[in-house]
């Protein structure tokens, strides 16, 4: 079995991944792993967006990086406040980002909680956890809200 040194948590901070906290303490004591907590902000891709100033652009994007952080200190604050974490955000499109941090701390395994979409909206939307099921090189562990 392979040994499982670093550990990569991608959170959206809902209910699914809040489920998922208590493997990844599990995980991370049983496996003396370290764990990097990962939050990433998905990139305007409307064209609309486009269409704003760049000013006002920089200040939106700065306000949603600003709630993202305070976010995940209140996320980890409320799970993971007596253990050694490291967190990071990221900026792009979810399922690739995940799979690019990964890669950077050399993660051993990458854990995410995922929803149960079903029917026309699995269809419409994907989802974030399949794509990095399917593309990532790193074993990923889903746990389902």
């Amino acid at each position: 079995m392979a040994e499982i040194k670093t550990l990569l948590f991608a959170t959206d901070f809902s209910k699914g991944s809040a489920r998922a906290c208590d493997l990844a303490r599990s995980l991370a004591d049983t496996c003396g792993a370290s764990l990097t907590l990962l939050h990433v902000i998905n990139e305007f891709s409307d064209r609309n967006a486009r269409k704003v100033s760049a000013e006002v652009y920089e200040k939106l994007a700065a306000e949603i990086e600003k709630h993202a952080v305070e976010d995940m200190q209140e996320f980890r604050d409320r799970y993971f406040k007596d253990m050694p974490v490291t967190t990071a955000i990221a900026v792009g499109k979810s399922h690739e980002e995940i799979i690019r941090q990964a890669k950077k701390i050399g993660a051993d395994l990458i854990l995410m909680g995922t929803q149960g979409r079903a029917g026309i909206e699995k269809m419409l939307m994907g989802s974030t956890a399949e794509r990095v099921v399917r593309s990532s090189p790193i074993p990923v562990l889903t746990v389902r809200e």
